[in-house]
């Protein structure tokens, strides 16, 4: 079982930057995919990022070039760092444990944490 708590949301104004952060713990150590999803109220879930565990990030087409995402498998700590913010980045966000398919990442979480806000102004 894997435990994922995020942290780190919270009120900006739009230009500004904020990182948020996903403690994980349980059985983490055999999952190499994780990720960054978010969701704006009345709107479905969208992905936002994807560490490989190996080197190799991806990111949505909204956030290329402003967000960066970063494990640290040291503490289990998943990272998203977002510059530039924009309103349209406020909602809920969340960290993914995402399952792995013939040596490649899906979209599919396995699993998720509570989420933490963010909300741009």
């Amino acid at each position: 079982h894997v435990q994922l708590v995020e942290s780190g949301g919270g009120s900006v104004q739009a230009g500004g930057s904020l990182r948020l952060s996903c403690a994980a713990s349980g059985s983490i150590q055999r999952t190499n995919c994780m990720g960054w999803f978010r969701q704006a109220p009345g709107k479905e879930r969208d992905w936002v990022a994807t560490d490989n565990g190996v080197g190799t990030a991806y990111y949505g087409d909204s956030v290329k070039g402003r967000f960066t995402i970063s494990k640290d498998s040291a503490d289990n700590t998943l990272y998203l760092q977002m510059n530039n913010l924009k309103p349209e980045d406020s909602a809920m966000y969340f960290c993914a444990a995402l399952w792995e398919r013939y040596g490649s990442c899906t979209y599919q979480i396995n699993y998720l944490g509570q989420g933490t806000q963010v909300t741009v102004s």
